[in-house]
């Protein structure tokens, strides 16, 4: 290759030499328009920086453009001296290592989670991160690319003093990645930093630009640095920023609610794709039982097929259904005249919605609260539906999950980080044990109400050390819905009292 460029430039040079285009008179003539250029550029300076009072004399002969294009700058600077400036932190300054591209998959909370993780690791790497690609394949089918959804210039300019992040490949790093010089993979789940340090960064300084076609939890939640925890938390809380649009919108319907009172936002984890994917169908009858089944063995990526729904609601692994959900919100003396906002897609078999709108007759929506002109676009974009939901669970009283999704493992992590705001962790397990026996006759309802009340007294986002189990991270403590490396130690809080059944 080499020998092949310079025989190419020395047969090159020789044509060019032959043609009379290198020649003496030639060179002289350049050299005589480059030093006159120079000369006359060196006393329009020196002009310009003279004295403002006879400078301005000299410059009134000159093209009134000039004075026109002067007057305008010294508006502008007089005009921006009113707005505040943005203080952006410094670049941070490092050999680049190469290239991280990154398709995140699943839904926006898992996507969210994920983001957070693949800077925290290009930052690791010393690698430029390319602003990730979002899933648009998955059963919600949102087209929608990450500036859609995210303020991408806010993620790029508040990271840059950690780490490079660009939109897309440089032009020539693009071409290369267009020939086919790109390494894919799937990283390790719950992997170490360590494992990127000494699996991946060798990949990445190989082949210039890896591609990490999965990103759901692919860092381990814990036995991390703490700077890179702390980076984490930095992007989770800092860095990521939902788009103006999405952002005003979410304010318009945290505005509406306020105005009428306390509110709860119920995470009521009981669509389709939920039940199907679990394999959960209490109460749902055989048709709805046969639609779930042939849902969830059309998906090739969930991997449990054969379901036992009864097994797996004793061991509180479903989220439990409307009428489970208005019974235990009861069983908690949950006002009944308090606004109920359900932070959630569409309800399979909305007629089961009943019960719970009969106990909470305040049950309200993101489509009941705004008129169908404020959501016009954000119509098949479940992604951008589900951020203005997180947005108003950020800003409830009470935010209270049925199932313990992505949704609900973060937004109880960020609203610890906002002050432990009150979120009821539901024991699902011991719940739907008391159910049981409550509509069996084994309970009254004073003593079914009771149970749950004691056993929830300390399940209200109380401070609490996240539960580290080795060698099975799929069972413990999720870092995102308890980052305790970023909160206030145990000791500087004040514990949040019991709640009584007056005070929920």
């Amino acid at each position: 290759m080499g020998l092949k460029s310079a025989a190419f430039g020395k047969e090159r040079l020789e044509k060019l030499r032959g043609s009379g285009v290198v020649s003496r008179s030639g060179v002289k003539l350049w050299m005589l328009r480059a030093t006159t250029t120079v000369l006359l550029w060196t006393c329009v300076v020196q002009l310009t920086a003279l004295s403002d009072t006879w400078g301005s004399r000299v410059l009134r002969g000159w093209p009134s453009c000039f004075l026109q294009e002067s007057s305008a700058v010294a508006l502008d600077i007089q005009w921006t001296r009113d707005v505040p400036v943005k203080i952006l932190p410094p670049k941070r300054e490092y050999r680049n290592n190469g290239y991280l591209m990154v398709s995140c998959n699943g839904g926006l909370n898992q996507m969210r989670a994920a983001i957070c993780d693949m800077v925290a690791i290009a930052r690791s790497l010393n690698v430029t991160l390319i602003v990730p690609d979002l899933d648009k394949t998955s059963f919600w089918n949102d087209p929608s690319e990450f500036e859609h959804i995210f303020d991408v210039d806010h993620f790029i300019t508040s990271l840059r003093d950690e780490v490079r992040i660009l939109k897309e490949l440089p032009v020539r790093v693009k071409r290369r990645v267009e020939l086919g010089m790109i390494y894919t993979m799937a990283p390790i789940s719950w992997s170490d930093i360590s494992y990127y340090q000494n699996q991946i960064l060798p990949l990445i300084q190989k082949y210039k630009v890896v591609h990490l076609n999965r990103t759901d939890a692919r860092l381990a939640n814990n036995d991390q640095p703490m700077e890179i925890q702390k980076l984490r938390c930095r992007v989770n809380f800092s860095g990521l920023k939902f788009t103006p649009q999405i952002e005003e919108l979410g304010r318009k319907v945290i505005r509406i609610l306020k105005q009428n009172g306390p509110f709860l936002v119920l995470h009521l984890r009981y669509e389709m794709d939920m039940l199907a994917f679990s394999g959960c169908t209490q109460g749902c009858n055989r048709a709805e039982v046969e639609e779930l089944t042939r849902m969830r063995y059309a998906y090739p990526w969930w991997k449990e097929k054969i379901i036992d729904s009864d097994m797996k609601r004793k061991e509180g692994l479903c989220p439990l259904t409307p009428e489970e959900t208005a019974l235990t919100l009861r069983a908690l003396n949950i006002d009944p005249n308090i606004q109920i906002y359900i932070a959630a897609g569409e309800i399979y078999g909305g007629r089961r919605l009943s019960t719970l709108t009969a106990s909470y007759r305040n049950t309200v929506r993101k489509e009941t609260l705004l008129a169908p002109s404020d959501l016009r676009f954000f119509q098949n974009h479940s992604s951008q539906m589900a951020a203005l939901d997180y947005l108003v669970s950020l800003e409830s009283d009470i935010f209270v999950p049925t199932y313990d999704g992505n949704m609900a493992k973060v937004v109880e992590g960020h609203r610890r980080y906002l002050g432990y705001r009150k979120t009821i962790l539901l024991d699902r397990k011991l719940l739907v044990d008391l159910i049981d026996k409550y509509k069996s006759g084994f309970l009254s309802w004073d003593e079914f109400s009771a149970e749950v009340r004691d056993a929830h007294s300390e399940r209200m986002g109380n401070p609490t050390k996240r539960l580290v189990i080795p060698d099975r991270p799929k069972e413990e403590d999720y870092f995102y819905a308890n980052p305790v490396e970023c909160l206030p130690s145990l000791d500087e809080v004040k514990p949040m009292p019991s709640q009584s059944s007056s005070s929920i």
